[in-house]
């Protein structure tokens, strides 16, 4: 058995360390290596089997790693090492949102270090069909979607939606359940983070934080690009009416 590629949870974790140290690598004997070595380790993302071989996420593939990120990044001046293309996306994502990834990292580590993210059980949309998962990671995805389909979470947010006189519809393209399927649709529709949880944190779940989608907004506002993830409704509401607007020319 090989020793598996870096996932973006991983990567995610390694370019935080590299960013934070001014866009250096860091060596072996570094205690911030050895430290991120023993995390990627207690993630609970690979198998027993590839735990158990010799050289997994070891403080020496850490170290290389960080060099990685230094000699790909539009600045470095030097030879570029061969990182492979999920690290060469995930330093375009830290160039250009560097904040915003930085969050998604703390939110991790933190996540990690609560236990939270041990416990939560794999869910079925985390990997989409090409087998391609957010830049943020597997498990800041993994956690954003069971709050999604907590049933108190998306009962509490119909009634505010309802006692509020609007109808009960997709916020992006105006799908109403009920109309299309009759008793059948009545009072159902998917709930949506408007904001990343490791940008919103990870405090409890407020209702405005959600947006009310059908199932195929939801779908495409989780949907993964290269480089790319989460699109608020809003930017899926541009997406679609750049779409129509191509196609009527």
């Amino acid at each position: 058995m090989r020793i598996p590629a870096w996932t973006e949870d991983e990567l995610l974790l390694a370019g935080a360390l590299v960013v934070k140290n001014t866009w250096r690598d860091l060596r072996m004997s570094d205690q911030k290596v050895q430290e991120l070595s023993e995390l990627l380790r207690s993630l609970p993302i690979h198998t027993p089997e590839a735990l158990g071989l010799p050289g997994f996420r070891s403080v020496g593939s850490v170290s290389l790693k960080t060099t990685d990120f230094m000699t790909n990044h539009r600045l470095y001046s030097g030879r570029a090492t061969n990182c492979g293309k999920p690290t060469q996306l995930m330093i375009e994502a830290f160039t250009d949102r560097e904040a915003e990834m930085l969050q998604a990292a703390q939110a991790l580590e933190e996540g990690i270090a609560s236990g939270e993210l041990h416990r939560i059980p794999r869910q079925p949309d985390e990997i989409d069909d090409r087998g391609s998962t957010a830049i943020e990671g597997r498990l800041l995805v993994r956690r954003a979607l069971a709050r999604e389909r907590d049933p108190k979470l998306r009962t509490r947010k119909i009634r505010q939606v309802r006692r509020s006189g609007r109808p009960l519809r997709c916020e992006v393209c105006d799908f109403d359940f009920a109309r299309a399927y009759g008793e059948l649709g009545e009072g159902y529709i998917e709930v949506h983070h408007v904001t990343p949880l490791y940008i919103s944190g990870t405090r409890e779940t407020k209702l405005d934080d959600l947006a009310c989608l059908c199932a195929n907004c939801h779908r495409m506002c989780h949907r993964s690009r290269p480089g790319e993830s989460w699109r608020t409704p809003t930017a899926l509401r541009e997406q679609i009416r750049k779409s129509a607007k191509a196609a009527a020319h």
